[in-house]
């Protein structure tokens, strides 16, 4: 996304930048206006926004299957899961991608900021990915890691290559619940222990083994999946203790401060019930801590800056490892550092991977150290797709493209002008994150931080994908808009989004 982009979103004046990896000026898109009910009721106070950023790349016409067609097989034949998460009460019948654009079945162009739920890292069908790819489905398409190959070996030592000593060894698999699957296992074989602690709110996986990591009921099903314990999340919006210099962000909440200089004391308060977690619902001696830097499905909640370091020391004086889940914030989408625990100056034992790694291939890893590879090691595992040549080709490709510095400059600009708009507006209540990992907490009003109902959101979710952009939705009250969005995205991009916010709101 560039800054032009981003300023459409922000109600600000578009730019002339030099940008790359997007669209060039070739003609004016139309601007589509909305047409939900919030929009309705505003008509009269809203103003046309800027148009589309140009783009000169044009997609092939749809002449397939019709929108009713598929629709009838989706409500028929496809598991009713399907129909159950699917977005939109009038949906997005996406056909073709570029970059940071789709198009749906119609022609008509959206900024696609949920990425694929923060997914397709480098943008859709990335020409060097896509010419990538071709070239290796044309030599050797697929075999496993029972025969020596290339592929494999070229994209492991480049993403060890990504980590500090001792996180060197590497295993490929194919999702992202998997690799989470996996640590766990490693995490109680290592330790000889079995509970494993997670924050409340936290999303890591929807396997029947990870669901006991993931802590909101919307992903629970009624069956055994225990050895997990949930401590409070050290989430300083909506938690009870929280200021105005706890985050690592350059948005902070707007809660009052009073702490003394280099002392935290909502850092203090969540670290103690860390401890009262240890003291009350687990055994001396556990097997792990998961934790993503900033929590994603859970609202890209951020925690006080010194909490990883003191939590991750708790642990390992019971006996713990830590696992840092970097699934969506991996692959230098907060902009400052290439992986998220960085940013939190802590050392995890094992970090998992998946989403941005492929840039929407299914594909996903676990690094960890010599000492808990070779507890693994003890057993035998086999995967039958994990680091095949198509997956480790199309990992080693996206890995070349370098877009942290984008994720920083872009996701900065996007925070701090979000950051106005909840100035402006009474239901916005906190604007988080880092990079291109962005939550923004819709609220009837910022005394009581109530929830925006669920119809409210679902019109102003509505309107916002009429007016050209999509974005997606997190947390255990499914409202927190939820931007994860492309970190090949230009400036023009930018401003598409906070502008149509603006005019929504």
């Amino acid at each position: 996304m560039s800054l032009n982009v981003a300023r459409r979103f922000t109600g600000l004046p578009r730019v002339a930048t030099r940008t790359t990896r997007t669209c060039h000026v070739v003609a004016l898109a139309k601007f589509h206006r909305a047409t939900g009910p919030w929009c309705q009721k505003a008509a009269q106070q809203c103003h046309d926004l800027p148009p589309m950023p140009p783009c000169d790349f044009k997609p092939q016409q749809h002449r397939d299957m019709s929108k009713e067609r598929m629709m009838d097989i989706r409500k028929r034949i496809c598991n009713p899961m399907t129909m159950k998460v699917t977005y939109y009460k009038s949906p997005v019948f996406a056909h073709q991608g570029h970059m940071q654009w789709l198009w749906d079945v119609d022609g008509k162009r959206y900024l696609d900021l949920f990425a694929g739920v923060a997914t397709v890292s480098v943008g859709h069908c990335h020409p060097k990915v896509t010419a990538a790819a071709t070239a290796q489905m044309k030599k050797l398409w697929h075999t496993t890691n029972i025969y020596v190959f290339q592929a494999l070996h070229e994209y492991s030592e480049k993403l060890a290559a990504h980590f500090p000593d001792p996180l060197k060894v590497v295993y490929l698999t194919n999702s992202g619940s998997e690799a989470n699957d996996l640590a766990m296992l490693m995490a109680r074989l290592h330790t000889g222990n079995h509970d494993i602690i997670t924050f409340r709110g936290s999303y890591h996986g929807g396997s029947p083994y990870t669901m006991a990591l993931t802590s909101n009921s919307a992903y629970k099903y009624p069956i055994a999946n225990g050895g997990c314990t949930n401590t409070m999340c050290p989430d300083v919006f909506r938690g009870p203790w929280g200021g105005s210099h706890c985050r690592d962000s350059p948005v902070q909440t707007t809660r009052p401060c009073h702490c003394p200089q280099g002392q935290c004391e909502a850092n203090d308060q969540y670290i103690g019930q860390l401890k009262e977690t240890f003291a009350t619902s687990l055994p001396s001696q556990i097997a792990g801590f998961f934790a993503e830097p900033i929590q994603g499905m859970g609202g890209a909640v951020q925690y006080p800056k010194d909490y990883l370091k003191q939590a991750y020391k708790l642990v390992r004086e019971r006996g713990g490892i830590c696992i840092a889940d970097e699934v969506q914030t991996g692959f230098g989408r907060t902009g400052s550092h290439f992986w998220g625990f960085q940013g939190h100056e802590v050392m995890p034992d094992i970090v998992t991977m998946a989403k941005g790694i492929g840039s929407g291939f299914p594909m996903a890893a676990l690094v960890t150290t010599p000492e808990i590879s070779a507890s693994f090691a003890k057993g035998m595992h086999f995967n039958t797709f994990g680091g095949n040549p198509l997956a480790c080709t199309v990992g080693s490709t996206v890995l070349d493209e370098g877009t942290q510095e984008n994720s920083r400059v872009v996701g900065t600009y996007i925070l701090t002008e979000l950051a106005k708009l909840r100035d402006k507006h009474e239901i916005i209540g906190d604007v988080r994150g880092k990079g291109l990992q962005i939550g923004v907490e819709m609220v009837e009003d910022k005394v009581s931080k109530t929830p925006l109902p669920v119809t409210a959101m679902s019109s102003i979710f509505e309107d916002i994908k009429d007016m050209g952009v999509l974005i997606g939705k997190g947390g255990v009250y499914g409202q927190p808009t939820q931007t994860t969005s492309w970190r090949c995205s230009t400036e023009p991009s930018r401003t598409t989004w906070t502008g149509d916010n603006n005019k929504d709101l």
